[in-house]
């Protein structure tokens, strides 16, 4: 691969087993915050789109007034033009109410994706406090332990210097005998 442009490039995992849990609550945190704005903008949409039937109805139910007026006058050509407007009116109508339909059928799926979320980081935010009890713990005990391990290689050196006293004490014992120093 030329220039490595095609390399997936991997996230480094933290050292901190803290800053992993972090990393992806901020994660969903933004996923979240990415389906509140969606949340927002639908309802805005919608709320523009409701309006716009509220316009499209009146226009057509002004237009169909002036037909009936048209009609009754026996204006053939005005007639034709508005029946024309009429039926234009009632397919933007047709497809405004269509796009409201998709946009209710929209939201419930942006308000599980939230719920979701939301569950998903109280879950992750309960486990984080747990590790991080967990791992204060561990440290306490590691440090604990830690501190007994050096005060049994402690014991264990004072027991060798011991033995070394009382082998020199022995040798001495030893020499002294072969000597006839201090036997007498």
């Amino acid at each position: 691969m030329p220039f490595g442009l095609f390399r997936r490039r991997h996230k480094q995992t933290p050292s901190d087993p803290l800053a992993a849990f972090d990393s992806l609550i901020d994660d969903l945190e933004r996923q979240a915050a990415l389906v509140r704005k969606a949340a927002a903008t639908l309802l805005a949409l919608r709320g523009e789109l409701e309006r716009t039937a509220a316009r499209e109805e009146r226009r057509r139910a002004e237009l169909s007034a002036r037909l009936r007026d048209a009609g009754a006058r026996g204006e053939a050509r005005l007639e034709e033009v508005l029946a024309s407007d009429v039926a234009e009116s009632e397919r933007r109508l047709a497809v405004t109410r269509d796009a409201i339909a998709r946009s209710e059928a929209d939201a419930p799926l942006l308000l599980d994706a939230g719920r979701e979320l939301a569950r998903e980081l109280v879950a992750l935010r309960n486990e984080r406090v747990g590790a991080a009890a967990r791992l204060q713990v561990d440290a306490v005990v590691t440090s604990a332990l830690r501190e007994r391990v050096e005060r049994f290689e402690h014991v264990l050196a004072v027991d060798a210097a011991r033995d070394e006293v009382e082998r020199a004490h022995a040798l001495a014992e030893i020499y002294r005998g072969e000597c006839g120093v201090g036997t007498e």
